[in-house]
């Protein structure tokens, strides 16, 4: 499951999603690929945090504001941001407003995990780019998680989101015939008194500026590159056979290389999506050849600048056979790069933006014990699994299609629907204002003629 990405109130769709998936599916294990938390949600408004390190609720977003007014949603009243304030009950200490939002946070959980526990299924969690946001960050947050039933988020990880889950064969032989692997991809990159040199422009704008579009998305820390090979190397010794045993990774940001899934193509081409930051300018589509039959390449690949070598790391450490994502919640593609799968789930959330909703959805995997390479996956979509439409179907034609700028309204005009759209729109536009023209030349010809006789 990817990008949830809800507030206390976890859209009454989402849990709709999720029970049909676990009654179709009655899975061994849930996963959860980060952004579960929505972070900038006007829930959160008074902790949130742009980014680590920052004052909880300094740096508020614009939008998040003007959201919150929508819901009628007020700040309390900070002692910090208010020092001059005498003693009121309505002053809330940093301590008060934190301990709120670990209540929120808790709320938001029992929501998206009610029907999980409820079913009896183990789950593990790593995290996103917008978990922290809310003000409470992964480490707590792993604490909270594991206040449910069936949570295999192990409390000595050396950080949180990163943790190996061996699969031990059917034979009761102890052998570990496969493994899950959660990797924390890490959230934004640089550090606001170092690395990041557009911070003092963050600073100055902090509600305009957006992170991402600073130095762009975060990447896994150099010791869970490390651990890649060395938690390998453990589990071939548990075997006792040296072998590196078979592997799925999971995490929230892709790396770089989920660009060698898809072919450049001219800018014109319908349905091709324009590239981000590094590789904007350039649009692509799907390589066929390549990709498994039912993929979908609905935005540009929001991989982070700096290519730190996870990939290589685990092709080099062996037994790794697929790197499965979120982030991007349009994109559902499976590619085989160089002996490895790179894929997607799409979002599975109602409170954020994505496909339409009948692709919005949860990914099913099915393993052989004897083979678990030669894996099977598959959607279960909310259009497979409730209908084609959601309970606000306005609000998700317009995160389907919603324009932030011009990469995102070149990429809505090259699909041939919208394309088609805007030109008859024209068209019929220019039309009538011809029209009117001649509406109005028409009686002036004719009462110029009169003036003359």
């Amino acid at each position: 499951m990817a990008d949830i990405q809800d507030g206390p109130n976890v859209h009454p769709d989402t849990i709709r999603m999720i029970e049909a998936a676990i009654k179709a599916a009655d899975p061994d294990l849930v996963v959860f690929t980060g952004d579960q938390i929505r972070g900038y949600d006007p829930a959160y408004i008074d902790t949130f945090l742009r980014r680590r390190g920052e004052n909880p609720g300094a740096k508020v977003r614009l939008v998040t504001e003007v959201e919150a007014k929508l819901k009628g949603i007020r700040r309390r009243i900070d002692a910090r941001r208010n020092p001059d304030l005498p003693p009121v009950a309505d002053v809330a200490t940093l301590d008060d407003l934190l301990d709120d939002t670990r209540q929120k946070v808790r709320d938001t959980f029992s929501g998206f995990l009610g029907p999980v526990v409820n079913a009896g299924i183990p789950f593990a969690a790593t995290y996103g780019n917008h978990d922290f946001q809310c003000g409470i960050l992964a480490d707590e947050q792993d604490d909270i998680y594991r206040e449910y039933p069936g949570c295999l988020n192990p409390a000595d990880s050396f950080e949180p989101g990163t943790f190996a889950l061996p699969v031990a064969a059917s034979d009761g032989s102890g052998h570990i015939a496969m493994s899950v692997m959660m990797v924390n991809s890490g959230d934004y990159a640089g550090k606001p008194e170092e690395n990041d040199a557009q911070y003092p422009r963050y600073v100055a704008n902090s509600r305009g500026l957006d992170l991402a579009d600073s130095d762009g998305y975060g990447t896994p820390s150099d010791e869970a590159i490390t651990w890649l090979g060395d938690v390998q190397r453990e589990l071939a010794d548990r075997n006792g056979d040296g072998r590196p045993v078979p592997s799925i990774a999971f995490q929230h940001i892709p790396p770089q290389e989920f660009y060698d899934c898809l072919t450049e193509v001219p800018a014109w081409t319908p349905n091709a999506v324009e590239g981000a930051r590094n590789y904007a300018g350039h649009c692509y589509v799907l390589n066929h050849e390549i990709c498994r039959p039912g993929s979908r390449l609905g935005e540009a690949i929001g991989c982070a600048d700096e290519n730190v070598g996870e990939v290589d790391a685990m092709r080099d450490a062996g037994g790794y056979f697929a790197l499965f994502c979120g982030h991007d919640h349009k994109n559902s593609f499976v590619g085989h790069v160089d002996g490895m799968d790179l894929g997607y789930a799409p979002t599975c959330g109602f409170e954020c933006y994505g496909p339409k909703s009948r692709y919005r959805g949860i990914r099913l995997f099915e393993f052989r014990e004897d083979n678990p390479r030669n894996y099977v996956t598959r959607m279960l979509t909310w259009g497979e699994l409730v209908g084609r439409y959601s309970s606000n179907e306005v609000r998700v034609f317009f995160e389907d299609h919603c324009v932030t700028g011009a990469i995102s309204l070149r990429n809505e005009l090259r699909r041939p629907q919208v394309f088609a759209g805007v030109a008859l729109g024209t068209t019929a536009a220019f039309a009538a204002i011809v029209h009117a023209v001649f509406r109005q030349i028409g009686p002036a010809r004719r009462s110029g003629k009169r003036t003359r006789r």
